[in-house]
């Protein structure tokens, strides 16, 4: 199978360069992978430099800890989507999750829903490793009601990021209609394998040139 079509292309280091996004793109281009996930600063110059391919431009909102307000997040959507952004990944208020205030999770969740319109895709980051495997599944149900369109594993910033089994769980949580993405970790193609045998249906790494053997 041919996954470089599900592959969301990551740089989201905090010492990026522009000369990186811009090498970062050229491979998503010629590659065909499904977008570039980039931090907010750099979403203008990916969607210039995407602009005759097929490519997406993915951003991250509330990231990486996910405690800012619904309002903030909200706005962040907003403007990430009038710059160019077709898809965001969100990081959910974890805080709240743990604390059993679904109804500020699921608050929190829909502002970034509804800030994006149907402009945008919407990727609800659950932080698997922070949470109980009850956590991670009331999270995933929270993101389904909330409107999401995917829910997805890991930041990449915090314990460690995706797992077979978290895949797993949150496949069977969100069922067959919304789209799992596994996150942080997948450094190679039995990686990518092992996490779309377990459901999921994108992939976020910054490996897929190394992962695929690509020169460019």
């Amino acid at each position: 199978m041919n996954y470089t079509n599900i592959i969301d292309h990551t740089l989201l280091a905090p010492d990026t360069k522009e000369k990186e996004i811009i090498k970062l793109c050229e491979e998503a281009k010629k590659y065909k992978f499904a977008s570039v996930c980039v931090n907010p600063t750099w979403i203008r110059l990916s969607a210039e430099l995407l602009h005759d391919s097929d490519v997406n431009v993915c951003t991250v909102i509330g990231f990486p800890l996910g405690a800012s307000t619904p309002e903030t997040k909200a706005f962040e959507t907003q403007n990430a989507i009038e710059s160019g952004a077709a898809e965001i990944d969100t990081v959910i208020n974890i805080g709240a999750l743990k604390d059993k205030n679904d109804e500020l999770v699921e608050k929190d969740i829909r502002s970034v829903v509804d800030a994006a319109k149907g402009k945008a895709l919407v990727k609800v980051i659950i932080e698997a490793c922070l949470l109980t495997n009850e956590e991670k599944v009331r999270a995933c149900e929270i993101s389904v009601k909330a409107g999401a369109d995917y829910v997805k594993t890991s930041t990449g910033f915090s314990l460690y990021g995706a797992t077979v089994d978290d895949v797993a769980i949150m496949r069977k949580a969100v069922g067959p209609n919304i789209g799992v993405k596994a996150s942080g970790g997948v450094r190679n193609s039995d990686d990518i394998k092992a996490m779309v045998d377990a459901g999921a249906s994108r992939i976020g790494t910054s490996s897929a040139v190394k992962i695929f053997g690509l020169k460019i």
